[in-house]
């Protein structure tokens, strides 16, 4: 089993949706999230304002903000991470700052605490 977790544009939520249930999702969690990639604040300036110039803060301004997201956890079959992974990019990629980011972690073990049901049979 594998942790697919995604962090995508809020506006792309319900296109996200849609393309994880036809990749064979049904079951996942959805967190609001805030946050910035790399590219959204110059790190020279950010140095700056840490060792407390205040130019550098001026012009940092609005760039050190973070932004809203959609942060989505699924646990899929081993099997089924490559699709789920590329439903996630097709539906996000604009090809501009900001589409997101998806992780995809081990998971050793899972329980269905209604049934006791573990392994693949608590996530299918």
């Amino acid at each position: 089993m594998m942790e697919v977790i995604a962090v995508v544009r809020m506006n792309m939520m319900n296109q996200t949706k849609k393309a994880l249930t036809a990749a064979g999702v049904d079951a996942f969690f959805a967190h609001e999230a805030q946050g910035r990639g790399k590219g959204f604040v110059n790190t020279k300036l950010l140095e700056g304002a840490e060792e407390g110039y205040e130019e550098a803060a001026a012009l940092l301004g609005e760039k050190g903000k973070l932004y809203p997201k959609r942060m989505l956890t699924a646990v899929v079959p081993e099997g089924d991470v490559e699709d789920v992974v590329q439903a996630i990019i097709d539906v996000n990629r604009t090809g501009k700052p900001g589409d997101g980011k998806i992780f995809v972690l081990p998971v050793a073990g899972a329980v269905r605490v209604r049934t006791g049901e573990t392994g693949e049979k608590s996530i299918l």
